[in-house]
């Protein structure tokens, strides 16, 4: 069974920081953006990643040591959160030529980005 207890540990200064650092970051986004939404996705050692996708369809993501930091950083920004990148959200980002070729186009003998 989960274990359902909130964690009442108390955040270090360093912590605190990091995560307003992260939610400055995450206000500017969306500001140059229209607006943002995110989803917090777990990157093992490395800590959680935000993704970020603006209301205009742009696209980014930033890299919290952890999910609390990731979490803190996203509820200071005021960030609504989707608990996945489904199809819905996913449908939000616009792409151009630079990630086609850098997802699929260099395998498949498309040009190669400069």
């Amino acid at each position: 069974m989960a274990d359902t207890t909130e964690d009442t540990t108390a955040v270090s200064p360093r912590a605190e920081r990091k995560a307003a650092k992260l939610a400055k970051e995450i206000r500017a986004f969306g500001k140059e953006h229209g607006g943002v939404e995110g989803q917090l996705a777990h990157i093992g050692q490395a800590g959680t990643r935000i993704v970020l996708v603006g209301e205009d369809g742009g696209w980014g993501d930033l890299v919290a040591p952890t999910h609390a930091i990731a979490r803190q950083a996203a509820e200071k920004a005021g960030l609504t959160l989707h608990d996945e990148f489904d199809g819905e959200f996913a449908a939000k980002v616009v792409t151009g030529p630079y990630e086609w070729t850098r997802m699929a186009g260099i395998q498949i003998g498309g040009p190669a980005n400069a």
